[in-house]
């Protein structure tokens, strides 16, 4: 197609066909995005394991391995505070970085290139893991590496996922990633369950370098899916736009429901660039906070919400059960296999998940953490009175394992995915690769933060607090319900086009009964035969080849 065609784009005033009919293997194409998920849960988890591991801990604090030759000897060491908190933090320390380059790196080379480049840095970082020995300067390093490479992924995979999928789906496919992140974290529980035992380097090495697999899977198959469209309208590649969102609809490129879809994103686009006019490359950062706090639709409100929420989610507290599930349940001391218990409770996450796919596009956004929140609050606050009035009591720690469990499962069935679902679907194009940039470093940020603090908060050398620790999350998740009800929008069923138009017309609490009026294409000029005007397809041309 060329550019002159690509300029009469058809259009319509008529919200209901600015989607284009999707077939079943493009479903499966947006899907397959999800799979990212996967090494991201596994890097996340196995950690948990590997730091209650014996021979990882002589090792890894100078011991002599001789002293595995007595596993009672043995079992009396672990790894101080200070260095569980090195190991574990540093790769939420890389990750922050990462999604914040991510962001510039993905409107210069694209969405799908900078996720492959991210799962190559990855690699690299878990080679060097895997030839730790001894000390801790090559699993730091290693983990510093991996981050920048799970920074990149975890950022764009989001960003991608939901300017390709389906609008009535989009919600239940941007799910789909969480559920990978659990299925990762199980598959890393399994196989710490499994090398535990081992007296070599095998027990945690070979942990470590299955990370692998998961990262060449994903690059691979990306290799194989198309680029964003909405990259290339950012760009001004009109005719790569159509292309590409031919192929991830399965229509012909010359269908009309193709050239309305695209005319719609054009005609957003335009409007955004005439709301934030593009400058430099300070001035574009700079773009994601304008405006006033206290208008819904201001991209500084728009990227305090997703910063916010990404802080909220890790609030919950939920990766201390990840990231030091193991460690605290063998500190209770009336457990003999904290291992299968850490196993349990990953379990319990990956089984939860799959059912925000129907109740995120059922009820909503706002429904689903709103609910969520109260329950993990019960939950947590049971677990901290129950363990600090009887938690002596191996029947007590019965009861607080359920409800931990419990607690995982209003987690996973409702903030865990939907958190990652409201940052993909709030930012107008103009700033939405660094909007979810910004999101996940904040994401990372606080989990490099909480995970820094917490082996200080219970470790036996340290403050000791045991079970009074979810005294501390419980009020935060009381925060996170008061934070849900006031700030967040409900984005169910609209286009991302559609989701910056409610966010100028409504407010959170009454967004839920907004309904879509017009399109952008009639606002930003319809021609008599019904096409896009010229002039707009050709100014985006114009300003795209100038980024």
């Amino acid at each position: 197609m060329s550019i002159e065609k690509s300029r009469a784009l058809s259009a319509t005033a008529d919200t209901s066909r600015i989607e284009s009919p999707v077939t079943v293997k493009a479903y499966f194409m947006c899907a397959f995005a999800a799979f990212g998920g996967i090494f991201f849960g596994y890097d996340s988890g196995y950690i948990n394991g590997v730091l209650g591991m014996r021979y990882f801990i002589t090792l890894h604090t100078g011991l002599s391995p001789t002293l595995l030759d007595n596993k009672d000897t043995a079992d009396q060491f672990t790894i101080s505070s200070s260095r569980k908190s090195l190991i574990v933090s540093i790769l939420s320390a890389g990750t922050f970085f990462g999604a914040i380059i991510a962001g510039d790196v993905a409107d210069f080379t694209g969405r799908r290139t900078t996720i492959i480049i991210g799962c190559g840095v990855f690699i690299v970082g878990v080679i060097l893991q895997t030839a730790s020995h001894s000390g801790l300067g090559l699993i730091v390093a290693g983990r510093l590496i991996a981050g920048f490479g799970v920074g990149f992924v975890s950022a764009i995979i989001i960003l991608y996922m939901s300017e390709i999928a389906p609008k009535r789906v989009r919600g239940a496919i941007v799910s789909g990633y969480q559920f990978c992140i659990t299925i990762g974290i199980l598959l890393a529980s399994c196989v710490d369950y499994a090398t535990e035992n081992r007296n070599d380097t095998g027990s945690y090495r070979i942990p470590i370098a299955i990370q692998m697999l998961w990262a060449i899977i994903l690059a691979i198959g990306l290799f194989f899916l198309p680029e964003s469209p909405r990259y290339f309208v950012k760009r001004g590649n009109i005719p790569r736009a159509t292309e590409v969102l031919a192929r991830l609809r399965g229509q012909p490129r010359d269908s009309e429901y193709i050239q309305q879809e695209l005319a719609e994103i054009i005609a957003n686009h335009e409007y955004e660039l005439k709301v934030t006019p593009q400058g430099s490359y300070f001035a574009s950062w700079a773009n994601c906070f304008k405006g006033s706090l206290w208008q819904g639709q201001s991209n500084l409100r728009r990227t305090i919400l997703g910063t916010s929420m990404q802080m909220m989610q890790q609030w919950t507290g939920v990766n201390f059960i990840f990231y030091f599930g193991t460690t605290f349940f063998q500190a209770l001391g009336t457990i003999s296999n904290p291992f299968l218990i850490s196993l349990i409770t990953t379990l319990v996450n990956v089984c939860s998940t799959p059912i925000s796919f129907w109740t995120i596009e059922k009820f909503g956004r706002r429904p689903l953490l709103l609910w969520g929140a109260l329950g993990m609050v019960i939950c947590q606050f049971i677990v901290a009175i129950a363990g600090t009035v009887d938690g002596g009591n191996p029947q007590t720690v019965k009861a607080e394992i359920a409800f931990i469990c419990i607690f995982i499962f209003f987690f996973a069935s409702t903030w865990g995915p939907g958190a990652w679902v409201v940052i993909g679907e709030i930012f107008p194009l103009p700033i939405r690769s660094r909007g979810v940039a910004l999101s996940t470093a904040s994401n990372w940020l606080w989990n490099c933060i909480i995970t820094v603090i917490t082996p200080y908060m219970v470790g036996a050398d340290k403050a000791n607090m045991g079970p009074k620790v979810f005294f501390v999350w419980g009020s935060l998740c009381a925060c996170a319900f008061i934070y849900a009800y006031f700030l967040i929008p409900e984005t169910k069923g609209l286009s991302l086009e559609q989701v910056d138009r409610m966010l100028e017309e409504t407010t959170p609490r009454t967004s839920a009964r907004w309904k879509p009026h017009t399109t952008f294409a009639a606002d930003m000029g319809l021609t008599a035969d019904g096409t896009l005007a010229p002039e707009i397809v050709g100014d985006i041309e114009r300003k795209g080849s100038a980024v």
